[in-house]
């Protein structure tokens, strides 16, 4: 018979709600991050696959795959802040990433240290190779080319100080770290380009859509509901099954 066997309901039923779990915690941190400078969303991924053995070919089951990321840009949002910086179009800024590789961000809050070292969240801005290292100015400005230039302490010409590292690979070379950072697939760097343009003043804010995530999320949790029912449904079907055996 193709009708599914308690136990065999049990597990397509734990599957899927296993799967649902995933795909919450994925849109809980999506909701967490909307107002995270540069934050790129995450998008659950689900395959079907066929359980091999007796019987017919009518059991399949679900399988949570690696994120995706939605590498939509967000809005740009003033600030009018010289060191904060958002880039029109596509492409990313280079930092340093805490393993030592180097990795990519839309983000753009510069903040620089007593050492002028130059930071985004925590990760050195790479400019020329090294990390970009401003010397003590009374003015800054960056240009859309990532050139930051500054006039000294003492007054007198401006001075370049580094020029920030843009790239502009290909979104599908792209994979998601666990610390929010871009990173090429194979692990290597990124050409610079020229193509890329900042602009300064600004911030690009999370394309995380509120919306969409909350009406997702209650979507996903009724899946889920819907799936610890089947394996109640199931255990009741065990239940009766095994009272017709006994004979009681």
């Amino acid at each position: 018979s193709s009708r599914p066997k308690p136990m065999e309901l049990l597990y397509t039923a734990l599957s899927g709600a296993k799967q649902a779990q995933t795909a919450m915690t994925i849109r809980a941190n999506n909701l967490a991050n909307v107002n995270t400078t540069g934050f790129r969303a995450d998008l659950e991924r689900t395959a079907a696959y066929q359980v091999d053995g007796y019987g017919h070919e009518t059991r399949y089951m679900s399988q949570s795959e690696q994120a995706g990321t939605n590498f939509a840009s967000g809005q740009l949002q003033q600030t009018g802040r010289t060191l904060d910086v958002a880039i029109q179009g596509e492409g990313y800024l280079a930092v340093q990433a805490p393993s030592g590789q180097e990795a990519y961000t839309r983000a753009g809050n510069i903040v620089v240290d007593g050492d002028g070292q130059a930071f985004i969240n925590g990760n050195p801005v790479l400019s020329d190779g090294g990390q970009l290292i401003l010397p003590e100015y009374q003015q800054v400005t960056i240009g859309k080319d990532g050139t930051v230039s500054v006039i000294p302490l003492g007054g007198g010409a401006q001075i370049e100080a580094g020029q920030i590292t843009l790239v502009k690979p290909e979104n599908t070379t792209m994979t998601k770290g666990q610390d929010g950072l871009l990173y090429l697939k194979n692990g290597a760097q990124a050409p610079v380009s020229d193509e890329v343009e900042l602009v300064s003043g600004f911030l690009e804010s999370s394309n995380v859509n509120a919306v969409t995530e909350l009406v997702s999320s209650m979507a996903v949790n009724r899946q889920f509901e819907l799936q610890i029912k089947m394996m109640k449904t199931a255990d009741t079907l065990a239940q009766s099954g095994n009272k017709l055996i006994s004979g009681s």
